[in-house]
C-alpha cells in the first residue's frame, strides 16, 4: 500500500496534500482540481477498479466546509484507499467520477440531495431520497432534527415534526435495547408516555 502512496505522489506531485494512516487504512487529502485525473489514474494504473462509497462531511463553521469523501478498493491486489477532497461552500460542486465507476452516479445523487453538493457533469443529477423541489438539504449541520416548513401540500414531512416522543427518538429508560428502539414501540404505546418507560 505504501508503494501504492509512492506511486500517486510521484504522478501527481503537487495534488496530495495531506496524508493519513489509521487502523491500517490511508486517506490521501488531494486538490479537488485533480480528482477527476486521480480517480482515472486509480483506476487505470493502479487497479482500483471498484468504487466503494461516496459520502460527504459536513465541517459546519469552517471553509471550505465541506469534504468529498471515495473509498476505492483493488479487487486484483486486494487493498483499500480513501481520497478526500475539499469543497467550498460558495461554489459547493465537485467534478462527477460516475463516468470512470458507473456505481458513483447513485451515490453522487444522494450527496446532492442530502448536502446540496453539486456534480460538474453528471448524466442526470436529480433528488433521490427527497421530492423535487424540497427547498432544503437534511444531512447539513445547520438543519434542525424536527426538520423545517415546506411548502409542500400533501407531501409528507412539509411541517416540523414534533420530537418529544415521537416515532424516531429514543426514551430514557433503564430498559435492553429492544425497548429503546424506536422500531420496538407501536403507534398506540406513543399516546401513553408512560409506556415507553421499561416496566420491571
Amino acid at each position: 500500500m505504501i508503494e501504492t502512496i509512492q506511486k500517486i505522489r510521484a504522478a501527481f506531485p503537487n495534488a496530495v496534500l495531506k496524508e493519513t494512516f489509521f487502523r491500517d487504512e490511508y486517506s490521501l487529502t488531494i486538490q479537488l482540481s485533480s480528482l477527476r485525473d486521480i480517480c482515472l489514474h486509480a483506476r487505470d494504473v493502479l487497479g482500483f477498479n471498484y468504487l466503494i462509497d461516496v459520502s460527504s462531511v459536513d465541517h459546519f463553521g469552517e471553509e471550505p466546509r465541506f469534504e468529498m469523501v471515495y473509498e476505492l478498493y483493488s479487487m486484483r491486489d486486494r487493498i483499500h484507499l480513501r481520497l478526500k477532497a475539499t469543497v467550498s461552500e460558495d461554489d459547493c460542486q465537485a467534478p462527477t467520477v460516475s463516468d470512470i465507476w458507473p456505481t458513483a452516479d447513485w451515490h453522487e445523487r444522494e450527496v446532492y440531495d442530502m448536502m446540496g453538493i453539486r456534480f460538474v457533469n453528471h448524466p442526470d443529477l436529480r433528488r433521490i431520497l427527497m421530492w423535487e423541489g424540497f427547498p432544503y438539504h437534511p444531512l447539513r449541520k445547520d438543519f434542525p432534527l424536527e426538520g423545517k416548513h415546506s411548502d409542500a401540500p400533501g407531501v409528507a414531512f412539509s411541517h416540523p415534526a414534533p420530537l418529544a416522543g415521537g416515532p424516531f427518538v429514543t426514551v430514557p429508560t433503564d430498559g435492553t435495547t429492544q425497548v429503546r428502539e424506536p422500531r420496538a414501540r407501536h403507534a398506540e404505546d406513543l399516546t401513553t408516555p408512560e409506556k415507553n418507560i421499561a416496566q420491571p
